[in-house]
């Protein structure tokens, strides 16, 4: 049985072999915007009274801490749309 020849026949293909592009790097994977009005699923930490306030009602107690949460956020956004120091 014969050994294979110890250098390649090619030195043309040997040297692209050793010269070859590197592997493109993967790209990062990007969490996709969310569309406008759609609730997201996210993981926040309430105070025990807080959450029991709202799930003492029964079921929509996520809605009613949603609500309660868009009322306060709205409320801001107004209060900083009426300062006088705003620039149009």
């Amino acid at each position: 049985m014969a050994n294979p020849p110890r250098r390649p026949t090619n030195p043309m293909a040997a040297a692209e072999a050793a010269f070859k592009p590197a592997r493109k790097p993967i790209a990062p994977i990007r969490e996709t915007a969310a569309a406008p009005n759609v609730r997201e699923l996210v993981s926040i930490r309430i105070d025990r009274a807080v959450l029991d306030y709202f799930q003492g009602d029964g079921p929509g107690w996520q809605d009613r801490i949603n609500d309660a949460l868009r009322a306060v956020v709205e409320k801001r956004i107004a209060a900083e749309d009426d300062r006088p120091d705003k620039v149009t």
